[in-house]
């Protein structure tokens, strides 16, 4: 079984039972690995209507065939679930060495089950599996479950676990992997926290045999060495991610005070290339197997805000920084590190704040009912105080760990307006208005407001093509084209293989699609080619829709805060442009999908010509 270990471990917590099972080849065929395997077990595993939090949802930890390897940035692995920020699909990735090992370990993938009785945690030693008490592991942070089980087992075991977020049910928490990997979104940390299941530990170093050892190994070397050519490598080696920061905001598309404008007015302050050149970056820091350093090793050595660590990231500068109006990059550091610590979504905890400080502006939200705390945006000291409250749910934080749109839901006053999700998933920090497409991408996201699914933000905010896709180009970011909504379906699939092969998604700007068919089918052995590769993302893409079209989406999930529908942007390149035509993007979008247009579902012929045709009639 080339690229495979070719074992999944099942553990139903309920009943402390560990089983093996083989996936079958035509399982593997279909859907190949990664989140692509992992969504036909989520589909066929989980009743329909399952409580996210209950029994019935499945957890699912699964690799896939490149990870591992030596193909380039091969150390990625998925979690998908049943999600409990929005009841739909959800899945979320990572890279670092966890995924690597759990392989070498000798399973592809892990399925949960069940809800423990007691806190426990899974080794996975060398082949053999068992669950461990892990009451003393059970409140701490994620550092110091690292440390202990580390003591307990051996320098040599890698460890994925939840905070106490997760412990807490905080709805967007997540898991954590070498110290500071994070798949993040989606509330998986929150399931893994239900399950009472507090951390996977995994030691192997088992051989992945590839089909076509040389040719491989070739092909891997020659593709590795594009990636190191690259410009991407230039840029995101130097400034890591958060060098997106100055990009976006010249465009007016950074979203700042909550959403209420696309312009930071002192960028410089927290820019990614002010964070490149400052004392507070002390290293870089790359995953499994990849030629880029992206990843930021991070001091701020002294003062209220002091911490060692890594990051930030875009995205917390984006949440923390923009979203807050924060122009701390200490303060930003210093949260950065604390949700690694708690297991917290980065996106998710600093878009509850920046939506609360909106409710204190506006008097929705009084001193009375948070803590005696002043939410006034701009305040470095606050965003502090409301990450360690949310963690514990403790006072406000009980609110704000239900995420925006609960935390409307339940304030009211038109608070819905400016609650900044989609389908329950807090959106990332890039302005559609600024660049409509992505508005489109956030609103078909199958897992809701998420930039990296089709990560249309490339070619409208950065303007870099993904050689991935034969046309990955948008003429006029500002002009919302129907005909150009093929270009983000052709992303979406894209990029879901590469999440069911184990690679990063980064490496689609560098590498096209022959490249990836090339190690794909030297590794596994079996026929593949472009079809193949464009009709196995499709297919993927498919089977995830269909499983939250059957937990009750419709179309009319497939939308954007009213902020960004009726109110333009106030000022920067944007001024005066909002999200006018979703309606007709969608339509066109819906055809080029093959969905019924007034639902949004798969068509039945669309499921057939997948080879999904199980799906029928369950949806």
């Amino acid at each position: 079984m080339f690229g495979y270990m070719g074992k999944i471990l099942k553990v139903d917590l309920s009943k402390s039972n560990i089983s093996e099972e083989v996936p079958p080849e035509d399982a593997r065929k279909m859907f190949l690995g990664g989140s692509g395997l992992a969504t036909k077990y989520l589909f066929d595993e989980v009743p329909k209507g399952a409580d996210p939090l209950g029994p019935e949802n499945a957890l699912i930890f699964m690799t896939g065939p490149l990870t591992g390897t030596e193909s380039p940035s091969a150390g990625r692995y998925c979690v998908v679930s049943k999600s409990p920020l929005t009841g739909f699909w959800g899945e979320a990735n990572s890279g670092g060495n966890w995924g690597v090992h759990l392989k070498g370990s000798g399973f592809d993938g892990i399925v949960f089950k069940g809800i423990s009785p007691e806190p426990v945690y899974l080794v996975i030693d060398e082949g053999n599996a068992k669950l461990r008490d892990a009451k003393n592991i059970w409140g701490k942070g994620v550092a110091e479950t690292n440390r202990l089980i580390k003591e307990e087992l051996g320098e040599e075991f890698q460890v994925a676990c939840i905070g106490i977020a997760g412990e807490n049910l905080v709805r967007y928490a997540c898991v954590i992997n070498d110290l500071h990997r994070a798949p993040g979104r989606c509330g998986m940390g929150t399931v893994m926290g239900s399950k009472r299941l507090k951390a996977i530990a995994v030691r192997g170093a088992k051989p992945i045999e590839v089909a076509n050892k040389e040719v491989f190994t070739k092909v891997s070397k020659t593709n590795y060495d594009l990636v190191n050519e690259s410009m991407l490598k230039i840029t995101l080696e130097t400034f890591g991610t958060s060098m997106a920061t100055d990009l976006v905001n010249v465009r007016g598309g950074f979203p700042t005070r909550n959403w209420q404008t696309g312009v930071f007015p002192d960028i410089e302050k927290i820019s990614g290339i002010t964070f490149g050149t400052s004392e507070l970056l002390v290293d870089r820091k790359h995953c499994y197997a990849c030629p880029i350093s992206c990843g930021r090793v991070s001091v701020v050595k002294t003062g209220p805000y002091a911490c060692k660590g890594e990051g930030p990231e875009y995205e917390t500068i984006g949440a923390f920084g923009g979203m807050c109006a924060v122009e701390s990059l200490e303060a930003i550091t210093l949260a950065h590190n604390l949700c690694d610590d708690y297991g917290l979504d980065v996106i998710s905890a600093g878009s509850s704040v920046a939506f609360a400080m909106e409710c204190y502006e506006k008097g929705v939200l009084t001193k009375s009912q948070t803590d005696g705390l002043e939410l006034e945006f701009g305040n470095p000291d606050v965003i502090i105080q409301l990450v360690h409250k949310i963690a514990k749910r403790e006072g406000i934080g009980d609110l704000l760990a239900e995420g925006t749109k609960r935390m409307a839901e339940k304030l009211g006053k038109g608070t819905e307006r400016f609650a900044m999700h989609v389908k329950g998933l807090e959106m990332p920090a890039y302005d559609p208005r600024a660049a409509k497409m992505c508005g489109l991408g956030f609103a078909t996201a199958n897992r809701g407001g998420d930039h990296i699914t089709a990560y249309v933000e490339g070619p409208t905010f950065m303007d870099i093509p993904f050689l991935c896709v034969e046309d990955s180009k948008i003429e006029d970011p500002l002009v919302e084209n129907p005909a150009e909504a093929k270009v983000l379906k052709d992303l979406e699939d894209a990029l879901t293989v590469f999440d069911a092969m184990g690679t990063c998604k980064f490496m689609g700007m560098a590498l096209a699609t022959e490249d990836w068919v090339d190690m794909i089918a030297n590794c596994v052995g079996w026929k593949f080619d472009v079809s193949d590769f464009r009709k196995l993302g499709e297919r993927i893409y498919n089977l995830a829709r269909a499983f939250s079209v059957r937990e009750g989406l419709t179309r009319a999930d497939d939308s954007l805060p009213k902020r960004l529908l009726e109110d333009p942007l106030p000022e920067g390149a944007a001024q005066g442009h909002k999200v006018e035509k979703l309606g007709q993007m969608l339509d066109a979008y819906y055809g080029f999908r093959g969905w019924d247009k007034k639902t949004g579902k798969p068509t039945p012929e669309k499921l057939k010509e997948l080879g999904l045709d199980y799906v029928i009639g369950k949806i």
